[in-house]
């Protein structure tokens, strides 16, 4: 092989890793971390049949309105200021 086919192999690898970078840094980089992670995450996840009763109804409008009722509140006063 001479010197010349062995820089034009160097060129054509160089190219070919700065064409796919976006790429390969997505997927080994920050973003392909917090995917995966995200994955995972969701995999925990289950779904909930919502045909539960009305005992389950009742229990979750008093966790909506506990929930409410802890929120915090602007007085007329403060929002005119």
């Amino acid at each position: 092989m001479s010197w010349l086919s062995l820089a034009l192999l160097a060129c054509a690898v160089v190219a070919v890793i700065g064409a796919e970078w976006p790429r390969l840094s997505r997927m080994l980089g920050f973003e392909g971390r917090q995917r995966r992670r995200r994955e995972r995450r969701k995999a925990q996840f289950r779904v909930v049949d919502g045909d539960g009763g009305p005992e389950e109804t009742e229990d979750f409008a008093a966790s909506v309105e506990r929930d409410l009722a802890q929120l915090p509140t602007i007085d007329e006063r403060d929002r005119r200021n």
